[in-house]
């Protein structure tokens, strides 16, 4: 399976591959969150939905649950699925020099990268944040922030620089969590960004100001 990132893709997160058939109509990706399910590589191996995966390790460090004890390792093991057309990478990991074996092994099976980026305590200035994506992007496919909005300035600021690269051809994929960022979520794919992420079950978020998959699908087609 494919992803194409020239196109927006909404990419339904969740820890249980059984949630694809309902994701199926207005999804265009599962997101897997290996790190919150048991055995993530046997749900893999089991899978046969349509939708491709975007697979998501997310280390404990950076407001996931998997330890950093063979995480990368199992990622890597991911993409020898036919299903897995994407994985994250935390930007940091890469630049670290840890992920530099799992980029490679995702090179070699035509999967693409997403490298991301998350504050969970506030937002950066503009700059940082061009800045920020602008590394990102040169180890991956797309590439992805998270920031944390503390006023509508904040929430300025993301878009702000997330139309500056995508109007330089850079594809990024970008959103403030929380309140006051939750509009940012449908808005920022009018400002380019590529990936919008939602849960099938409202009560199953795994970000702060996640809207619902049906909600998040209207908006960004209504705003689009």
């Amino acid at each position: 399976m494919e992803l194409d990132f020239d196109a927006f893709v909404l990419a339904a997160s969740t820890a249980d591959l059984a949630d694809e058939p309902a994701a199926r109509e207005r999804a265009d990706a599962i997101e897997f969150r290996m790190d919150l399910t048991d055995e993530p590589l046997t749900a893999l191996e089991a899978y046969d939905g349509e939708l491709p995966i975007l697979a998501t390790n997310r280390a404990e460090w950076e407001g996931g649950e998997a330890s950093d004890d063979g995480r990368l390792e199992t990622l890597a093991e991911a993409t020898a699925f036919e299903s897995v057309a994407a994985i994250d990478i935390e930007l940091e990991s890469i630049l670290e020099g840890a992920a530099e074996g799992l980029l490679e092994t995702a090179r070699e099976r035509g999967v693409s990268v997403v490298a991301s980026a998350h504050d969970f305590e506030g937002t950066p200035t503009r700059n940082e944040l061009v800045t920020t994506l602008t590394e990102a992007g040169k180890y991956a496919d797309v590439a992805k922030l998270a920031v944390t909005a503390e006023s509508k300035a904040d929430t300025l600021a993301l878009l702000s620089a997330t139309e500056q690269l995508t109007s330089h051809g850079d594809t990024v994929a970008t959103m403030a969590m929380g309140e006051v960022g939750s509009h940012t979520r449908a808005v920022a794919p009018v400002y380019g960004s590529k990936i919008g992420y939602a849960p099938v079950d409202p009560a199953e978020a795994t970000a702060p100001g996640q809207y619902d998959l049906e909600t998040l699908a209207e908006l960004v087609a209504t705003l689009g």
